[in-house]
């Protein structure tokens, strides 16, 4: 902790901070950046004045609207650039900033009134605004030109300027591939994608470390939980993401045809231990598996008691001509199954054997061509292998 080090260190740390941060912007996004904070103001200003045309300069483009175009062209997935934190930040600003100059008489307090009210106001409606403290101040210190405008300067031109640059932005940001206003993204239903990384922590731990900070962070939570994922991902690949599934599948895997007949099947089953079995067509591509419970469930008991004899029943030749029940491993093989390919790294497979509570996948080349068997187990050996043994207890 910062408390613990010598005053030396800590007076180090501390000029560290004025120094400035590196910020990972290339170059294109440099100028996004510029080009879009000169058209909005640029198209914020001719409009402005080819409305009000015999007015001084001050009134119809106000200071504060060059700081509200570095939120909204620089930083526009800030929560503090959102839409409703410069209309609304603005409004209420204007708000507060008004009336601390017509009804405070003291020069020298009106200002502090009107940016602190103006702060506690925006944190109270969730719409800070940073320029709009500025916009607070312009209000008592403007100057006549400002001042005989009285609650008409809220409308024009503080939300006036605020609009037109809100439009600028919303049409200049979506064309420079930019996400605005950057709301969250639609969550995928369902389970994980295979390469998805299901990582340690969840929404609510999340929430819970916020809530211990008390403060306002600029980033929204949405986007703070998929950076943290994302760093947890590409962490974890770095880590474990050399193996392959060629390297830790079994090459020597039993499978069986359409045409097998269940009494081979089962056999196969009980006797590899396994929990499901490959069905390949001729040129040994998965067509299916068939696992124990599919026996089960064709053989159909009535009560819990008879699956014995029912199962017997079912696994059984016939050597009749006609027969209801199925005889042949295609007849009862389950057609929607999960197969990867032997290149795929085998972290992928983590989350996939978790969400959808795979105990074994069926491994295959680039012509979809069986060579594998890759089990649960396989899996977590390579995992327990790559990071090394765990550390002693204390």
């Amino acid at each position: 902790m910062l408390v613990a080090l010598p005053w030396r260190a800590r007076a180090r740390l501390w000029l560290q901070g004025f120094r400035p941060a590196v910020a990972p912007v290339d170059r294109a996004e440099v100028l996004r950046s510029g080009a879009g904070a000169l058209l909005g103001l640029l198209l914020t200003a001719v409009l402005a004045r080819f409305v009000v045309r015999d007015v001084h300069a001050a009134v119809w483009l106000i200071a504060p609207m060059g700081a509200s175009a570095v939120l909204l062209f620089a930083v526009p997935a800030s929560p503090l650039a959102q839409p409703w934190s410069l209309l609304g930040g603005n409004l209420v600003a204007a708000l507060v900033g008004v009336a601390c100059q017509q009804w405070c008489p003291l020069p020298w307090l009106a200002p502090a009134l009107a940016g602190g009210l103006a702060i506690g106001a925006m944190l109270a409606l969730r719409c800070l605004h940073p320029p709009s403290g500025a916009v607070a101040l312009t209000a008592v210190l403007g100057g006549p030109a400002i001042h005989q405008l009285g609650f008409g300067y809220v409308l024009w031109p503080v939300e006036a300027n605020s609009l037109l640059l809100l439009s600028c932005a919303l049409l200049f940001n979506p064309a420079a591939g930019r996400r605005y206003p950057h709301g969250p993204l639609p969550r995928p239903a369902g389970p994980l994608p295979p390469q998805a990384h299901t990582t340690g922590f969840s929404a609510e731990d999340l929430d819970q470390v916020l809530r211990r900070h008390h403060e306002v962070i600029d980033i929204s939570r949405e986007d703070l939980e998929d950076i943290l994922h994302e760093t947890e991902e590409v962490a974890f690949r770095r880590r474990f993401g050399q193996l392959s599934c060629a390297e830790m599948m079994d090459a020597e895997v039993p499978a069986v045809e359409f045409g097998t007949a269940l009494e081979d099947a089962w056999r196969l089953l009980r006797e590899g231990r396994l929990q499901a079995l490959p069905v390949v067509d001729r040129a040994r591509r998965v067509i299916g598996t068939v696992s124990m419970a599919e026996f089960v469930e064709h053989a159909q008991p009535e009560r819990f008691a008879q699956v014995g004899p029912s199962l017997g029943q079912l696994i059984r030749r016939t050597f009749s001509t006609h027969s209801e029940l199925p005889e042949v491993v295609g007849q009862i093989m389950n057609r929607r199954f999960w197969q990867v390919q032997a290149t795929q790294p085998v972290i992928e497979l983590v989350p996939l054997m978790r969400e959808q509570k795979l105990a074994q996948l069926p491994v295959v080349d680039e012509q979809q061509r069986l060579v594998g068997l890759l089990t649960q187990a396989q899996v977590l050996d390579a995992l327990y292998r790559t990071a090394g043994p765990l550390p002693p207890p204390p």
